[in-house]
This record gives C-alpha cells, sequence and structure tokens, in this order.
C-alpha cells in the first residue's frame, strides 16, 4: 500500500489570476492493494482520497476519475460543504476522507500499466479546472494467470484380475429311490469331459485346482426324511466316482482332502426351475403345479397334492423328477491368465483371444501412446456397448492434443452410458477451451469418479479467484497449481514448501513462483536466487520477470536489474 500526494491544483478565477480562496490543498491518496491486482478476471481497487483541513474550499466539488491504464473507473464527485450536488461532502475546517471501490473487467493492457487519478474542478455549476492526470499506484499484478490449464482426463479402470476363480462341473444321475452309479453314467459326455479337463489341469501350472463339492439331490416325491439320507448317500457315490474319474486321469491333487460333500435333501428349487422351463406341458398344468408347491409347506401333503392329478403327475415323473435325481461334481480351481508380455504379443498378432478386460488393462502396459491408442480402438471396435473402451479412445487422444476427436469419443461414451468419467474428461475439454461454466457444470455432475475431478474444479477456482477453496480441491498432493493458490491466498511460506515437494521442484515455473513467494516475504536474496534458477531453466521468464509487478519494489535494484536486463 502507497501513499500518492496530488500536489496544489490552481483554479482559474474569469480574470485569469490565481484566487487564493479557490486553492485546493495537497490530496492524498492511498490505495489498497499497490500494485493494485487482477483475480477472477475482475480488477478490484479501493482508494481513500484524504483531504487536508482547509483543503477543499467550501463551494468547490471535484469529479475525480480514477484509471487502469486508459480504462476508466466510475467517477466519484467530492464536494464543498455549501457546494450543490450529489458529492460526498468534506468539510472545510476539518478536511476528511472519502474512500472509493470499484471492479472492472481485466483487459490485457492492464498488465503493464499504472493507476492514476484525473478529472474535473467546479465552482457552483461552472468548471474551472481540469486535474491533470496523475500516477497513484503501480498496476497489475496478475499472477492468478499463471496457473495451468493442465486439466487431467480419466481412464476408465479395467476389471481385469491374472487369477480368475473358475468352475468345470458334470453331473451324474440315478434311478429313482437308488444312490448307485450306472456304468453307462460314467460313459457320459460330461463326465468324459471332466476327465480331460482333470488331464489337461495336470499338466498346465496356470491351472490350480482348490476343491471339489459334490452335491447330492432327490426328487420331490417319496418320503422326505428318506429323500435326505437318498441325497446324502448320492453325494458320496458321486465322491467316489470323481475320485475314479480323477485317478484315470492321473491327477494327483484330485485325488486326496480336496473333496467336500454336501445333501440338499429334495430338490424343490431345481424342481421348479425345470417346470418353467419345461415347454411341453400345458401352461394351465404347469401353474396349477406351481400353486400347489407354494400352498403345501409339508412334502408328503406336497406329493399326494400332485400324485392326485393324474396324467400331469405321470408326466412330472418322467420328465422333470429324474432331472432331480443327481449328484453334481463342481471342480473349483484358479485360472492364471496371459502374462503381460503374452498380452501384449496377442494385442498386435491375435487380438481376438484377448477379452474387454484384458484389452482395457493390456493398454495400461504401454508408455508409447500410439501403443495404447491402438489397443484402446480393438476393445472399442470389438465391444462397442461399453463405454469404457470409447472413453479411453478419448483419454489417449486428449493427451496427444487431439481434442476435437478426444471429445467426440467422450460423447459417444456418455452416450453409450451416462456416467461420471466421461462428464470429467468433457469438463476437461470445455475448460481447455475456455467455457469455465460449462466445465464447472460437468465437473459437479462428475462428483466422485475420481482425485481428477477435484483438481480439474480447483483449477476452475482459481480462475474464479476462489483460493481457498482452489487448495481445497488440489488436496493433498503438491503441484505448482497448489502452490499458486497458496500463494494467492496469502502463505507464501506453504507455498515454497508445496513446490519443494512437487514435480515442478526444479522447473522453471516452480522457481519462478517461489520467487514471487518471497518477494510476498519481502526477502530479496529469495528473489534472486529463484528468479536465477527460473531464468536459467526458461529464458522467456527474464523479460516477464522485468515488468512483472509482483516485483516491482525491486524495480531500481541493481542486484535484480542485474538478473531481468
Amino acid at each position: 500500500m502507497k501513499k500518492q500526494t496530488i500536489k496544489v491544483f490552481t483554479l482559474l478565477a474569469a480574470a485569469g489570476t490565481i484566487v487564493a480562496s479557490c486553492k485546493l490543498g495537497d490530496v492524498e491518496y492511498v490505495v489498497t492493494p499497490d500494485p493494485v491486482e487482477m483475480h477472477g478476471d475482475s480488477v478490484r481497487v479501493k482508494v481513500e482520497a484524504i483531504f487536508p483541513e482547509k483543503g477543499l474550499p467550501k463551494k468547490m466539488a471535484v469529479e475525480l476519475v480514477p484509471m487502469i491504464g486508459n480504462t476508466e473507473l466510475k467517477m466519484v464527485r467530492v464536494q464543498g460543504e455549501k457546494a450543490t450536488g450529489n458529492g460526498d461532502v468534506i468539510q472545510y475546517k476539518a478536511g476528511g476522507k472519502v474512500t472509493y471501490e470499484d471492479v472492472v473487467p481485466y483487459e490485457a493492457a492492464m498488465e503493464h500499466s499504472e493507476m492514476s487519478i484525473t478529472g474535473k474542478v467546479f465552482k457552483g455549476e461552472k468548471e474551472k479546472d481540469q486535474i491533470e492526470k496523475t500516477k497513484i499506484a503501480d498496476a497489475t499484478v496478475v499472477t492468478p494467470l499463471l496457473v495451468n490449464k493442465d486439466f487431467k482426463v480419466i481412464i476408465a479402470k479395467d476389471m481385469f484380475k491374472r487369477v480368475t476363480e473358475e468352475t468345470f462341473e458334470s453331473q451324474i444321475n440315478f434311478d429313482k429311490g437308488k444312490s448307485v452309479v450306472k456304468a453307462s453314467e460314467m460313459r457320459d459326455e460330461d463326465i468324459e469331459a471332466y476327465q480331460d479337463f482333470l488331464e489337461g489341469a495336470q499338466s498346465n501350472p496356470k491351472i490350480e485346482l482348490k476343491t471339489i463339492n459334490v452335491v447330492g439331490y432327490a426328487s420331490l416325491e417319496g418320503e422326505e426324511d428318506k429323500n435326505n439320507t437318498l441325497s446324502t448317500d448320492r453325494s458320496e457315490a458321486g465322491k467316489e466316482s470323481a475320485m475314479k474319474v480323477a485317478k484315470a486321469a492321473k491327477n494327483e491333487a484330485a485325488g486326496g482332502e480336496i473333496y467336500a460333500t454336501s445333501a440338499k435333501g429334495e430338490d424343490y428349487i431345481g424342481f421348479k426351475k425345470a417346470l418353467e422351463a419345461d415347454n411341453v406341458m400345458d401352461e394351465d398344468d404347469k401353474n396349477l403345479v406351481l400353486r400347489v408347491l407354494e400352498q403345501y409347506s409339508s412334502g408328503e401333503e406336497r406329493e399326494k397334492a400332485m400324485r392326485d392329478m393324474g396324467k400331469t403327475f405321470v408326466y412330472l415323473d418322467k420328465k422333470i423328477f429324474p432331472q432331480q435325481r443327481r449328484a453334481e461334481i463342481i471342480c473349483v480351481y484358479d485360472l492364471t491368465g496371459f502374462s503381460d508380455e503374452e498380452l501384449k504379443a496377442n494385442s498386435v498378432s491375435n487380438p481376438d483371444t484377448l477379452n474387454l478386460e484384458e484389452l482395457l488393462f493390456t493398454a495400461t502396459l504401454y508408455d508409447d501412446l500410439n501403443e495404447k491408442l491402438r489397443v484402446y480402438k480393438i476393445a472399442e471396435a470389438r465391444y462397442p456397448d461399453d463405454y469404457r473402451a470409447a472413453n479411453n479412445v478419448g483419454a489417449v487422444l486428449y493427451m496427444q492434443n487431439k481434442l476435437s476427436e478426444a471429445k467426440g469419443k467422450f460423447e459417444k461414451a456418455n452416450g453409450i452410458e451416462d456416467n461420471p468419467i466421461s462428464k470429467n474428461n468433457l469438463g476437461a475439454i470445455a475448460g481447455v477451451e475456455g467455457d469455465r461454466d460449462k466445465a464447472s457444470k460437468l465437473f459437479g455432475q462428475a462428483s466422485g469418479a475420481g482425485n481428477e475431478v477435484s483438481y480439474n474444479k480447483g483449477i476452475i477456482d482459481i480462475q474464479n479467484g476462489d483460493y481457498e477453496s482452489a487448495i481445497s480441491n488440489f488436496g493433498g498432493d503438491a503441484s505448482f497449481n497448489k502452490a499458486l493458490a497458496q500463494v494467492l491466498n496469502g502463505s507464501p511460506s506453504d507455498a515454497s514448501s508445496t513446490i519443494d515437494s512437487s514435480d515442478d521442484a526444479e522447473s522453471g515455473q516452480g522457481y519462478y513462483l517461489k520467487a514471487i513467494a518471497a518477494a510476498d516475504q519481502d526477502n530479496l536474496s529469495g528473489v534472486i536466487s529463484n528468479l536465477k534458477n527460473a531464468i536459467s531453466k526458461d529464458g522467456s521468464l527474464k523479460a516477464k520477470a522485468a515488468e512483472d509487478r509482483e516485483f516491482v519494489k525491486y524495480f531500481d535494484n541493481p542486484d535484480f536489474s542485474a538478473i531481468v536486463k
């Protein structure tokens, strides 16, 4: 904050002589802040005009017009106690102070300029003189413009698992009321396939057997207690048969303590599903049977009611009940998928062998953006109904600065499925294009999609002049933009620490921001050392520093001049 004094203004009388009674005393101007500053696209100024005792004659009025560069701010009228008009009144004997505030849109021409005051002097209604344009402050600090508009896009995550739990299922069917495994059952296609699987698993290091569950079931007809026992016997018989298959397959892992048996008794759920799936029985008869199942909780009552249906029961006994007289063999195993190198090789030579999750994961294995894009495009073509592939194609295009193409992909992805990830990415496009309102709206709709959303909101906060919110949105990660927000929020020491912990610790812009932080702390040596480092990293910063109003108080310092000249 500086004080500037406008020296005596003379008011010309009609005869052209100086009239002492019409003399305007020295007016002192205090501008806050000085230099004036740009925040949120605007420049806000506060000026205190201090009139000394007997400084404003009673019938005199002045119209003061502050200016930033060539931009005029609003006029303020100040008048003596007997002057006519609607201005702020200053008592002649006591003097007084007028406080003036205004906000004007920032223009680029304001950056390397000054704030001045001009205006007119009146006696009554007659203009008596003009106030010569005089500097009252420096203008303009534009540090918020240093913000990196590096809006972050989000790559939708894959659900790839290297090791997945899989099952191989087969089944042994039994005759009514029996738990003896027939020889023909052991020659069924599913049992032979199970043996082939075990043979292959024995020599395949990517398959690890975990457990073999054998579950016995009984049909709904017959006594419930007997059926419970029968289902237990069938599970044990199924286990013995499964172990014989494992022995024939020479699979040692399937011959030990890996088995778990259980008995489910009467298969009420399975019966209902089989009945609903049957496309031969009359629908009315099926509905009748289903109502019986729901009406009777007792197995004995349920069976009697079904037997009373005559032909319908005969059909059930021939076509539905046999499906329930079984033991299910469920082999649970871990399957290890392709290695990273196999995934990358297959993405080139045989991409059809990879599913969506494998393709999305494979793309992450590449640092080269063109390779990432290639794999994501394969996923997009093969899986057009999953938004993630199109979104990720857009994310890579964004990283390649192909914004128009990226925008199209983000719109496509969000059209496939309205999702917060693509909303964030569309917000990033809007932010880069300068549409802050649209970007803010999209980031609001993207909440929860990732830390990138908060970071992007922080950029908008800086551009809007809300530095406290920016710091909050940048979170715990150190970045140039967070440090910038801390400087702008009046915490230069915190900003320096943030820069030192960030990727910009030794970049030109990082050193430059630390020089500004040092200036805010009146640390000349810090300004000098950091500017030297900044300019050594980025020569264009020399010319910027030479006129940057952040350093205006050092413009006449020889050490500063030696760096920037």
